[in-house]
């Protein structure tokens, strides 16, 4: 009993840190509707330069828990600065773009601060110094407890009511309230939304730095922390309900309590169990646990202004003459031009497949590795474990997927905007978790290795022609359901559900097989990238691998169905050609990355559009 109840006085102390981070990402986001995808590096940020103030200029030996506690208070207030200044030189610039984009921005942001943090602090974990005065312990039922847990645990609660306080008792409070619930309205009645978005953004940093800087005396810092906490900082969030900062303390209780006692109470599903308890929650109560359903749910994909025209007679010859472009490269590329054209094309038909729930079916997701990985394994699994020939496996592993898809599409449709995402990311995690585990079948983490193609698709042109055939096909599959019945149908629950529904379109069923269909182009993909290099990882089904797709499909634009294939080629070219010059890659893909999106708000095919517009009616305006 008397650890019972030391283990969960940790997790309180944990849950402190993660309510000031989920705070901040709640009250951004549900004043902004930016989905802040660099919330963890400004919190990474701020233990860093905590540890710079407090232990290397010695703040807290000079002055004792003055200089100590002055040190954690500067860095936030320091990140913050920061954080004004992104608001108002990046993300200002691209508030009137479709809603997703700046999530790409604050994505480019984030390889930035991570590879600036490499740079300055060097890659090695750094100890932080105690706190002077809380440097002890106490005894609670025969049992130590460091002193500092229950200063954390005190802050929490002082941090909430202070939060409470200046959102309920001052003007600037009612303000930011009232743009949480309707920001349009707040902007009709006159108030700077300019000003206002600034002073949430710069609190919402404030929070997040602290978060991380209260953390440096009890765990290392490390270039990690972004990703680390970025992904608890959104289940949170979601958890507790957007824009809730009272359901973002419960939460954060909930999940660090987790943390402390999942693994001793259930080690084999330690791994996934905030994930497990989020998909449970969301189905349960769609909009979390203290969260309240919008009067008319929020797109998170712009409606098109413009409708998209079927592929004409020019456009299909177009495409005919680029894929026989392709098919001469091997004629003039040596193996590893086309293994890294042959990554590209994979790459292509996955951002396509998650274009199509997303630019199509208005369905944002967060997890579609989920069904690249599931591809790949289904392939390797055929290969290696029934000795199939290739071409059983490249039907296994979009089968598998697709069964994946069907599960996980039938929860998923039932939420909508970043409740939804969040849930496709709970699922992919939930696959990665058994895959990890399932050390008998998958491997674990030492994976599948040594399925290569067949004989006669072992030569590298071969198997590129192969990969640029099924992936063309599958594309072309693509634009043919955007405009199909079931595209329409689509489309139409994308712009307006109550419209759609009002006209008699099942959306939960259109959506769902919108959900499926991309589920399985997505398998196909990973089947093929199986194949290309030989081996199978859980990394896969990771995280970063859905980040990278999203990035594709908004950086080419949502606006176009040819728009995930340029980003897919812009991205990955990008990436590896930037990575072959420098280490310090991350950093200049980055910039690269939040320059185009102040460039091309609507991605690189609106940017060529607009460019090609402005070229008619400059060759019009010269003969008249």
């Amino acid at each position: 009993m008397d650890f019972l109840v030391i283990q969960a006085l940790t997790g309180l102390a944990s849950a402190s840190s993660l309510f000031l981070v989920a705070s901040g990402l709640s009250l951004i986001f549900g004043v902004t509707r930016i989905v802040n995808f660099a919330h963890g590096s400004l919190f990474m940020l701020g233990a860093y330069i905590a540890w710079t103030l407090t232990d290397a200029l010695g703040w807290a030996d000079h002055a004792g828990p003055l200089g100590f506690w002055g040190g954690v208070l500067a860095s936030a207030l320091m990140v913050a600065a920061l954080g004004a200044l992104i608001e108002i030189v990046i993300l200002r610039r691209i508030y009137h773009a479709p809603p997703l984009f700046p999530l790409l921005a604050t994505f480019g942001l984030a390889l930035m601060i991570e590879d600036l943090v490499r740079l300055i602090w060097g890659p090695e974990d750094l100890l932080g110094p105690r706190a002077p005065g809380l440097d002890g312990a106490v005894t609670i039922l025969g049992q130590k407890l460091p002193s500092y847990d229950l200063a954390l645990i005190a802050l929490g609660p002082l941090v909430l009511g202070g939060l409470w306080l200046l959102l309920h008792r001052t003007h600037w409070g009612v303000l930011v309230r009232a743009a949480t619930q309707d920001r349009a309205m707040v902007g009709a009645l006159g108030v700077n939304q300019a000003r206002l978005f600034t002073g949430v953004f710069a609190l919402g940093t404030f929070l997040a730095a602290l978060g991380g800087a209260v953390q440096i005396p009890r765990e290392a810092v490390h270039h990690a922390l972004d990703m680390q906490i970025i992904v608890e900082a959104f289940v949170i969030v979601v958890i507790g309900g957007l824009g809730n900062v009272a359901g973002a303390f419960l939460a954060a209780v909930l999940v660090a309590e987790l943390n402390a006692f999942g693994i001793l109470l259930f080690p084999r599903i330690g791994l996934v169990l905030l994930f497990l308890v989020m998909a449970v929650v969301l189905v349960l109560r769609p909009h979390g646990l203290l969260g309240r359903p919008e009067s008319e749910p929020r797109a998170a994909v712009a409606p098109t202004v413009d409708p998209w025209r079927p592929t004409g007679p020019t456009g299909w010859a177009v495409g005919l003459a680029l894929a026989g472009g392709l098919a001469l490269l091997p004629l003039v590329a040596d193996a590893y031009v086309l293994s890294v054209a042959t990554e590209i094309l994979i790459f292509a038909l996955f951002a396509a497949s998650l274009h199509l729930m997303m630019g199509v079916g208005g369905m944002v997701s967060f997890g579609h590795a989920a069904f690249f990985g599931l591809g790949a394994y289904g392939a390797a699994l055929a290969t290696l474990g029934w000795g199939a020939p290739m071409a059983v496996g490249l039907v296994t592993g979009p089968l598998l997927a697709l069964a994946g898809a069907a599960v996980a599409g039938w929860l998923c449709v039932r939420l909508s905007g970043v409740y939804l995402a969040m849930l496709t990311l709970a699922f992919a995690q939930i696959v990665w978790s058994v895959v990890f585990q399932w050390q008998d079948v998958t491997g674990g983490d030492n994976g599948l290795l040594g399925m290569w193609p067949d004989r006669w698709a072992s030569d590298p042109a071969v198997f590129f022609w192969l990969t640029l055939g099924l992936c063309g096909g599958a594309i072309a599959l693509t634009r043919h359901i955007a405009f199909s019945p079931m595209g329409y149908a689509l489309r139409a629950c994308r712009d307006s559900v109550r419209r759609a529904e009002a006209i008699g379109l099942d959306r939960a069923r259109a959506q769902w097989v919108g959900f499926v269909l991309a589920g399985g182009l997505a398998g196909l993909a990973g089947a093929l990238f199986a194949y290309l290099k030989g081996s199978v990882f859980p990394d896969v089904l990771g995280i970063p691998v859905s980040v990278d797709a999203l990035v594709m499909v908004l950086l080419g634009g949502l606006g176009s169905l040819t728009g995930p294939l340029v980003g897919a080629v812009a991205y990955k070219t990008l990436a590896i050609v930037v990575s072959s010059w420098t280490d310090h890659w991350p950093l200049i893909l980055g910039a690269l990355i939040v320059g185009l999106v102040i460039a091309a708000p609507d991605g690189l095919t609106g940017l060529a559009h607009r460019l090609a517009a402005a070229g008619r009616h400059g060759r019009r305006a010269g003969r008249s």
